[in-house]
């Protein structure tokens, strides 16, 4: 996300995560948002650092404002620090982005920490204290965090399993949001504003999502997010019919089970008859 993006990513507040977000920006403090898939945890993190761009550098800023990185089982150290690339008959270094974020004051993004490797976990460490400090082993630079650079990472606690959860040692180091999905009257807004579908088919989809969470009660554990919901209205804004967008963005999406299938479809009969 670059600096010069002049459209606000648009993001509906339904708490006070904004003002929390901007007190620990202000004394850089490493931030934790935890939260289900799809519930607009990195759309509130685009928004954030669109608002706090323009209101601490001003809008003619060309420099990256928001590094994301998308954690992975195989992510190394390596990945986010930066490694030695072959140039003609020498090498030559290339910052990471986390390194690269360090270096320019951009707000870095670790989406899913839980996935990366454990020892990728413990590189962040010493830039989550008062030290705020990057060790580059393979160049022997300890880099200091520009004075802009913050931290953040996310995860979804739902879906973690024992060996896939963040330990004490990392979870203490944050400031932590919890995020979840909107209330049925402010998701209809989300998904309306998003996809440009109807109030009515808009009021409709998120009474849905609101159903179909509603089976976690019973078994379900998925939930439906509300980045589904938008796609559906996508789809109905683009001529398709309801009840087939529900079953392609909805339905088929959240689970190959046959059982849980004609449940989700039922619901949907309720709701869009």
């Amino acid at each position: 996300m670059s600096a010069a993006t002049d459209t606000e990513p648009f993001y509906l507040p339904l708490g006070d995560e904004v003002e929390v977000f901007t007190a620990a920006y202000e004394s850089r403090l490493p931030v934790l948002l935890k939260g289900p898939t799809g519930c607009g945890k990195t759309r509130f993190i685009e928004h954030m650092a669109w608002k706090l761009l323009r209101e601490t550098q001003g809008s003619k800023e060309t420099f990256e404002n928001l590094v994301t990185v998308s954690c992975h089982e195989d992510l190394t150290a390596t990945d986010l620090v930066g490694r030695y690339l072959l140039d003609h008959d020498s090498t030559v270094w290339q910052d990471g982005p986390l390194t690269r974020a360090v270096r320019t004051g951009s707000i870095c993004y670790l989406d899913e920490i839980v996935e990366a490797r454990k020892d990728t976990t413990v590189l962040i460490h010493s830039l989550t204290d008062h030290r705020r400090l990057l060790p580059i082993d393979k160049t022997g630079e300890v880099l200091r965090a520009h004075e802009s650079f913050l931290l953040v990472i996310s995860y979804n606690p739902g879906y973690q399993s024992i060996l896939k959860d963040l330990k004490p040692s990392t979870r203490q180091r944050f400031v932590s949001l919890v995020f979840d999905y909107p209330p049925p009257e402010q998701e209809a807004t989300i998904i309306e504003r998003e996809c440009g579908v109807d109030s009515s088919n808009a009021q409709r989809l998120a009474t849905l999502g609101q159903k179909v969470r509603n089976l976690r009660d019973h078994g379900f554990e998925e939930g439906v997010s509300t980045r589904l919901l938008i796609y559906a209205g996508e789809l109905i804004s683009n001529g398709i019919s309801e009840r087939t967008a529900i079953d392609n963005a909805v339905v088929q999406s959240l689970t190959d089970d046959f059982e849980i299938r004609e449940a989700l479809t039922s619901i949907a009969d309720i709701v869009f008859p």
